[in-house]
């Protein structure tokens, strides 16, 4: 599916970045570009390649999975902006 004008205004209102209408061709470029290569990636054959993490066989370091702070809340929220009964305070995000 190629990147129209139409296309990058939408994503940028979308992502909330300011384009000038001068960038306009240039991401449109840019973003076909991006697709095509996707597309290309799509291509191979990944179907025997098992999932890496890194392609440095290393086992990853472990340690005990023990509480180690959290029963004293007030300390747990000292540097919390705002607070209230022992929570933080956040600014809505879901409208």
């Amino acid at each position: 599916m190629p990147v129209d004008r139409k296309m990058v205004r939408r994503v940028a209102r979308l992502a909330r970045i300011k384009v000038s209408e001068e960038d306009v061709p240039r991401l449109e470029s840019e973003l076909n570009s991006i697709l095509k290569w996707i597309e290309m990636l799509n291509e191979v054959d990944t179907s025997n390649v098992k999932p890496l993490t890194s392609v440095v066989r290393m086992q990853m370091k472990m340690r005990e999975d023990v509480v180690t702070a959290g029963k004293d809340p007030d300390a747990v929220i000292a540097n919390a902006p705002r607070t209230d009964d022992s929570f933080y305070v956040v600014p809505k995000v879901v409208e």
